[in-house]
């Protein structure tokens, strides 16, 4: 959760955050998470802003979990109270068995608290959507025989960066529901949230935990992934 505010006046902000987990012995477990956050000014008042993030999970050497992520905004007047966007997301997901599921779409964020270091938003969108599955076998019948599922969603955000006890602990998180618009049965959410304790200013210690669920997944997989690492992130900005 490297969570730059893409309201802020430089230029060009980045930040990568390494967190992860081993355990040796009877029972080896490697837990490794990588994110990425940049956003750059293209012109006066729009703001590009690029998260790329990358989870790995193996048990006893053998593979749990590859996922990739990549998410990319354009923001219109980020400086305002109310501003527009437009998104592209593309990801994988290698213990859900999807190939590539990519989303477009538009919405608007609303600046809840915007002062010194502190920040929260507020975000509706819609999407389009279209999941690429290795099999067709899902945990709802009405889905079976189809390895490609694309629908309209909509999703509500909620993004926020606090510094606490005079800047000694640094809490970040970012909270979204998003459900089909066509498909009932087919949703899904996430929350991950992360606090952050400066070392040097450029570097942090940080422990993450993530919860991610999703109602339509292939038949026996479990809905619900929740993870928890430690390690530290690395930013250009104070």
């Amino acid at each position: 959760m490297a969570q730059i505010n893409e309201s802020d006046t430089l230029n060009v902000k980045a930040s990568l955050s390494l967190t992860g987990l081993y355990q040796g012995g009877n029972v080896e477990t490697i837990i490794f998470r990588a994110k990425s956050d940049f956003s750059a000014k293209l012109w006066k008042n729009w703001v590009y802003k690029n998260q790329n993030s990358y989870v790995y999970q193996a048990f006893n050497k053998e593979k749990a979990d590859e996922d990739i992520l990549s998410l990319n905004f354009l923001y219109l007047n980020p400086n305002r109270k109310i501003y527009p966007f437009v998104l592209g997301f593309a990801s994988t997901n290698y213990r859900r068995e999807i190939n590539l599921r990519y989303l477009i779409g538009t919405g608007v964020t609303f600046q809840v608290l915007n002062k010194n270091k502190n920040w929260l938003k507020l975000s509706i969108s819609g999407e389009y959507e279209n999941t690429d599955y290795d099999q067709a076998i899902f945990n709802y019948d009405t889905f079976n025989g189809n390895e490609s599922i694309n629908t309209f969603r909509g999703t509500i955000w909620m993004n926020g960066k606090y510094h606490v006890f005079k800047d000694k602990i640094i809490v970040n998180h970012e909270i979204y529901v998003q459900p089909s618009l066509e498909q009932e049965k087919n949703y899904r959410w996430q929350g991950d949230i992360g606090v952050e304790f400066p070392i040097w200013k450029y570097l942090n210690f940080k422990i993450n935990y993530r919860h991610t669920f999703e109602s339509l997944v292939i038949l026996n997989q479990e809905q619900d992934d929740r993870f928890l690492t430690f390690g530290f992130t690395l930013k250009s900005f104070e």
